[in-house]
């Protein structure tokens, strides 16, 4: 009922990034946990780079568009669909903390892991605007 309108998409982006913060915090936790283990890298989620730029080029219709005579012919304005980006777990071999080549800054992941939170709680409180403006129209 709702799949295609402003309020069906608010929620499914706030749906889809309430799961990727839960990944998230599932990941700072495993490097928190190891954060004393010899060789480990910490690891990250990217999802919200990838997000911003498919729901840009949904906009962003270049003003002179190529004609294509063949399917094999390449377009130069190819949108990419928000639903299908997925998160990404990256893994910082880059970098090294320790002299035991550990590359986990437990003060850093505490910081990250309260950030995560408060954006979790954020998604949760806009979640529950977008339902309460629904739920105040049906009363109407």
């Amino acid at each position: 009922m709702f799949e295609n309108s402003g309020f069906g998409r608010s929620i499914e982006l706030l749906q889809r990034s309430m799961d990727v913060s839960s990944l998230r915090h599932s990941v700072i936790a495993n490097n928190i946990a190891n954060a004393d283990v010899p060789n480990f890298k910490r690891s990250d989620i990217n999802f919200e780079s990838f997000l911003k730029r498919a729901i840009d080029s949904e906009d962003s219709r270049p003003v002179l568009e190529l004609k294509r005579s063949r399917e094999r012919h390449l377009s130069n304005y190819q949108p990419v669909d928000w639903k299908t980006v997925e998160p990404r777990r990256v893994l910082d071999y880059l970098s090294t903390e320790k002299n035991n080549g550990n590359n986990v800054n437990a003060e850093e992941e505490f910081m990250a892991s309260l950030q995560n939170q408060l954006r979790y709680t954020l998604m949760t409180q806009a979640a529950a605007y977008e339902f309460n403006q629904v739920s105040q129209v049906l009363r109407q």
